[in-house]
């Protein structure tokens, strides 16, 4: 390139975009375009215009009369656009420079966001006239690459690659246990950031979205189902900084270049690594602070596996391995960047980035230089031609249908990796140790079948020192499906001991004083939950499930208090953070319920209303009084029930020692009583009294 040249594109660079410089190998990619003609910028109106479904007549004509006139010199087409014989027929005439295809992984049927419509933009564009195209992607394995080549017809073509390595991005991946309450904290902890939190359904980001503006943090939800206008708002907001978070499916962030956001969150894992990197692309783009923390459960990877099922088989098996790959990568103990470049065909030289949470917190590592070979020796003597599973039931001598219709129970390796210390985890780290260590590659065309490189071949004869570390263990990770919206109440764990005890010994204390049973002043579940939120103030106390704002006041003061002291005493770290509020609980058939209620209607009318049994609709008011809501049903109680009958039954439950419905009914006995009986005044009971 001459200098006059590279003069007119720096010119051009700074004039239009308000760079001084071009960034990476933009120079060169522009040049080897432009082929030595600067014919891209312009500065009229119309300079770039958009062709899709959304145009009416008018503006339609107006598109194709400023492409016809030469004022537009860029046109953005959708290739579901492309595949409409008037619009190829209308760009047939019009002469076209080149084609750049963006996104082109969406080309490949092992890109994470495939599209059939782009699989047939060669044959599209060749109809149009035959120009030169220019396909870009920022994230595509080597399989990706080649499959874009071969389908496009560009296999001449020169070839722009840059390293995937983000250095400035850390990576992190933690247990998803109470994920709202942590992904609040987390937030809190970054006050006026700018950040994304990623979830896979639109239910989930319009639930966490909530309980992120109940807590004081300024986020708005982001999908597919809100309105165009909606969510064009939401994204000018974010990027005027008037919102600091968004909450969205994969959906946001296409197009969106706001070079600050500071963290990318997953609530949810995503179902490729190709998927994970252009997510957590989107953090720290101007080269400065960028955090990405995942939370993973491999529950979420079987409920992934489940939405499979149905599809074709080809593209479940194409699925699956995918997420094999997201698996390994989650519950690696080695370098997080380096296993992520390693999977985009990529090495990075250095056994430690430094900046992700397996470098910063390494674990001890453990001597598999012999377990290596033993890999190695597996592979090959099934000839290449199996996948990881298959090669660790050889090792540990496991007999299957596959194994003994192979004969692979006749093998010289088969059972030699046994030991009950190296289990299928184990094993499946030091594959993946393999594969990091060059030794071993993962013919991906073939689902995954591992295969020898030339140093896995020459380690067999000559093997050196390896070592690794074990991987974590996320199968008892719980997700927050059925946990309140705003993750509080934990089921078990996680709370403080001795301050459970406590809290129940001032239960019984204050029961004793009111004359009423323990579990009618705070039950069991909340009084964890204090042990484990600390609240300290009666507005702080109603955020602890079970205790509405009556209870509270009627029995929360001896508990904050002794909560406050327990803090101070024992110099507990209470972070106003720690204490997430819950978002109220809007479900429509709990509210018909309580306003069917106020107007004193038949329970079982209400019931045969909603097509449901007098059953069901007992069992939500029950749910609604435990909740801490008071609730008036003498009007259906009495009408039903004799007066004698209903005080013996609140009579037993102000002795009882527990609100168990077996118990009752034993003790009252099931020949006098139904168990509708005193399901009923249990109600009116915990109500009255509790509420």
């Amino acid at each position: 390139m001459i200098d006059t040249e590279r003069f007119v594109l720096a010119d051009k660079l700074k004039k239009y975009f308000g760079f001084s410089k071009f960034k990476g190998q933009q120079e060169e990619i522009i040049q080897n375009v432009l082929d030595g003609k600067d014919s891209f910028f312009g500065g009229e109106d119309g300079v770039a215009h958009f062709l899709n479904s959304s145009l009416n007549k008018a503006e339609i004509a107006q598109v194709k009369k400023d492409i016809t006139s030469g004022v537009t010199k860029l046109l953005y087409v959708a290739p579901e656009s492309l595949t409409k014989e008037e619009n190829v027929a209308f760009l047939r005439e019009i002469n076209i420079s080149f084609f750049a295809i963006d996104e082109a992984h969406c080309i490949s049927e092992w890109g994470h966001d495939f599209r059939p419509e782009y699989r047939r933009l060669r044959p599209i564009i060749e109809a149009i006239g035959s120009v030169p195209i220019i396909a870009l992607t920022a994230t595509a394995t080597p399989k990706v690459q080649q499959d874009i080549l071969k389908t496009l017809g560009m296999n001449e073509a020169k070839v722009f690659k840059s390293s995937f390595n983000r250095s400035n991005l850390y990576y992190e991946v933690r247990p998803k246990v109470n994920i709202v309450k942590e992904i609040i904290k987390y937030i809190k902890k970054h006050p006026g950031k700018s950040g994304i939190v990623y979830c896979l359904s639109r239910k989930k980001v319009e639930e966490l979205a909530e309980s992120l503006q109940v807590n004081g943090i300024k986020a708005m939800p982001y999908h597919a189902g809100l309105d165009a206008s909606t969510r064009a708002k939401t994204q000018d907001n974010f990027l005027m900084e008037e919102i600091d978070v968004i909450v969205a499916t994969i959906a946001f962030g296409m197009g969106i270049d706001k070079p600050d956001v500071r963290f990318v969150i997953h609530h949810d894992i995503p179902k490729s690594l190709e998927g994970y990197y252009q997510e957590t692309g989107r953090a720290g783009r101007d080269g400065g602070e960028g955090n990405c923390v995942t939370f993973y459960s491999y529950d979420d990877i079987q409920k992934l596996e489940k939405f499979m099922k149905g599809k074709p088989v080809a593209e479940q098996e194409i699925g699956k391995q995918l997420l094999v790959e997201t698996v390994a990568y989650a519950e690696s103990s080695a370098c997080r960047r380096k296993v992520l470049l390693n999977y985009f065909g990529e090495k990075h030289e250095s056994d430690s980035c430094g900046n992700c949470d397996n470098c910063n917190n390494p674990k001890t590592k453990v001597d598999v230089t012999d377990d290596i070979g033993l890999v190695l020796q597996a592979v090959a003597e099934v000839k290449e031609k199996f996948k990881d599973k298959h090669i660790i039931h050889v090792l540990q001598g496991t007999i299957t249908a596959t194994v003994k219709s192979y004969k692979h129970n006749d093998l010289e390796i088969f059972g030699k990796g046994l030991d009950d210390t190296k289990t299928e985890k184990y094993w499946n780290a030091a594959i993946r140790t393999a594969l990091l260590e060059g030794l071993l590659i993962k013919d991906i065309e073939n689902y995954g079948l591992l295969k020898l490189t030339a140093a896995g071949k020459k380690f067999i004869d000559q093997p050196y020192d390896i070592s690794m570390t074990l991987d974590h263990d996320y199968s008892n990770s719980e997700s927050d499906e059925d946990d309140d919206v705003a993750g509080g109440g934990q089921k078990g764990g996680g709370a403080d001991a001795e301050l459970y005890a406590m809290l129940k010994d001032l239960c019984k204390k204050v029961a004793r004083q009111k004359n009423l049973p323990p579990y009618v002043i705070f039950q069991e579940p909340s009084l964890e939950e204090m042990s484990i939120q600390y609240p300290v103030t009666l507005d702080e106390l109603t955020r602890i499930n079970g205790v509405g704002q009556g209870k509270a006041m009627k029995f929360g003061k001896p508990f904050v208090e002794l909560i406050a002291k327990y803090v101070e005493d024992n110099e507990i770290e209470r972070a106003q953070d720690m204490v997430v509020k819950s978002v109220v609980n809007k479900s429509g058939l709990k509210v018909h319920i309580i306003q069917s209620i106020d107007r004193k209607l038949d329970l079982v009318d209400v019931a045969e209303a909603k097509g449901l049994k007098i059953e069901d609709v007992v069992a939500e008011i029950e749910s609604i009084v435990h909740s801490g809501t008071r609730v008036n049903i003498n009007y259906y109680i009495d009408s039903i029930i004799d007066e004698d009958k209903q005080e013996e039954i609140v009579e037993y439950f102000k002795s009882a020692e527990s609100d168990s419905l077996e118990m009752a009914l034993d003790e009252l006995g099931a020949d006098d009583f139904t168990e509708e009986e005193i399901r009923l005044v249990r109600i009116k009971f915990l109500s009255e009294f509790g509420n």
